[in-house]
């Protein structure tokens, strides 16, 4: 019997008692969205917490003596008219007490030389242990997420004793979070020709509650030729190669398990954003077509090569697309002229997830639940791919929205969505000002019988509906004269 097919038969039956409503959904959550303009605008007043077990608040860094320190002093704290948004995070407790919330320390802006340096030094090790603790006592958070980008790679200063020092770091985290019941994790590399460099993973594993496997950026936008970002298998070819040397989700979970990541604390990784190119050749445009790089941006996001799925959403509702649907990695891709996107909807993601399920993992991460579709501008509800990973994993929840829209007052960043308007009559989708007045705004969609209904959306704060922009603006700039 293959090794591996023996692996999962034994997980299977030693686990069997696990549930699947108690699978997990890690939800990571981007700060700096609270930046963004209009509908992309994203604060904990978004967050619905009903749809997420584990909450990662992204991010903290150190300083050079370990200490761990705010990235964005404005945001996280209150000091000099500061949003105070480490304080309105751990608030959610209160819609939620069963949520655990998480502070994650690193990213990919921090680099990896700091911590590199951290790790190998024990001094230093132990100032950044005791500040973790302090930082996450002093707010009530649950745990801490290591996100270290990554040991052994980038501008690493010690090289290949990153992987026995992250180890170490780790083993000293575990000893002294065992005395204050915190929970621990990682977000970690998920292909093997990267996370292979990175990790001692029967190691690291011991000390960590949960192992979240970022399986997602399998292909970028810097790359000479288009792929995508999160595929489940690979495409059909006729070389023969390993699996778990392959850029898929199944090769992650075989590699990841193979090496000896306990199945109940591995957390598969999933995007909730597309990778976008620009196309060599307009009439060359399947998978593994020639590239010349980064394509568009999404209007919130603002990044060329990457686009957040509540972008796309309405992109693909709005824009004439050429959808497409590979069979053999079951991901959708889109094109259009040059432009080329890879991503994902509620059908890939949840075949992605019922493959994971066979065998047994702890359940799902998410990066990040800012760029789902969380105000439900293309959908009926909101969050519709974080919904459709719950119900992949069997998780009950709520049909409609439950947090946020029924005690955030006019004033918050979350625009509320009520019943449809009859007074207002859409002439086609998209969105239109309020003849009533300027802080609100409608946007018409079909609903299941072909038929235009308006939802009325409030902007946030003092803002007004800006027409010509299509978004939320300051009242000298909206030109609304309602």
């Amino acid at each position: 019997m293959n090794s591996f097919i023996l692996i999962v038969f034994c997980v299977i039956i030693l686990t069997a008692n696990v549930t699947a409503n108690e699978k997990y959904v890690v939800c990571y959550y981007g700060t700096w969205a609270a930046y963004r303009n209009g509908l992309g605008k994203f604060d904990v007043d978004n967050i619905n917490t009903e749809l997420c077990t584990h909450i990662v608040y992204t991010f903290l860094g150190i300083n050079k003596r370990g200490t761990v320190v705010s990235l964005d002093p404005y945001l996280d704290y209150p000091d000099d008219w500061g949003k105070d948004n480490l304080r309105k995070f751990i608030t959610l407790k209160d819609q939620n007490p069963n949520v655990k919330l998480i502070l994650a320390v690193g990213g990919w802006n921090e680099g990896s030389a700091k911590y590199s340096i951290m790790a190998a030094t024990p001094k230093i090790r132990k100032n950044f242990i005791t500040s973790s603790i302090q930082i996450i006592q002093k707010y009530g958070f649950d745990g801490l997420d290591i996100d270290w980008e990554y040991p052994n790679r980038g501008d690493s200063v010690f090289g290949q004793d990153d992987i026995d020092n992250f180890t170490q770091l780790l083993k000293e985290l575990r000893e002294e979070f065992d005395k204050h019941g915190l929970l621990l994790s990682a977000a970690v590399a998920s292909v093997k020709s990267m996370a292979s460099l990175s990790y001692d993973i029967p190691a690291i594993s011991q000390y960590l509650d949960l192992i979240n496997v970022m399986s997602y950026d399998m292909s970028i936008p810097s790359d000479l030729v288009t792929g995508h970002n999160s595929p489940l298998h690979k495409r059909e070819s006729n070389v023969v190669i390993s699996k778990e040397n392959l850029k898929s989700v199944d090769g992650v979970l075989e590699y990841w398990l193979k090496q000896g990541c306990p199945p109940e604390k591995l957390i598969l990784g999933l995007p909730l954003f597309g990778h976008t190119f620009k196309l060599s050749d307009v009439k060359n445009n399947g998978v593994g077509a020639s590239s010349n790089g980064p394509g568009i941006s999404g209007p919130y996001t603002a990044t060329n090569g990457l686009i957040g799925y509540n972008e796309l959403c309405l992109k693909l509702r709005k824009e004439a697309w050429d959808i497409k649907y590979d069979n053999s990695s079951k991901v959708p891709y889109a094109v259009q002229g040059k432009n080329w996107i890879s991503y994902d909807d509620a059908k890939s993601l949840t075949a992605k997830v019922k493959y994971a399920l066979q065998f047994n993992i702890a359940g799902i991460m998410l990066w990040s639940i800012e760029t789902d579709d969380f105000l439900g501008i293309c959908q009926s509800d909101d969050y519709p791919l974080t919904r459709a990973v719950n119900i992949a994993l069997g998780r009950s929840i709520e049909s409609s929205p439950t947090q946020g829209s029924s005690t955030s007052s006019p004033s918050t960043s979350k625009p509320p969505t009520i019943d449809p308007i009859e007074e207002f009559h859409c002439k086609d989708t998209g969105f239109y000002a309020n003849p009533e007045e300027c802080s609100s705004y409608f946007y018409c969609v079909k609903s299941a019988s072909g038929n235009l209904v308006p939802k009325l959306l409030h902007c946030p704060g003092n803002l007004h509906w800006d027409q010509k922009n299509q978004l939320c603006n300051y009242p000298d700039q909206a030109n609304c004269y309602a």
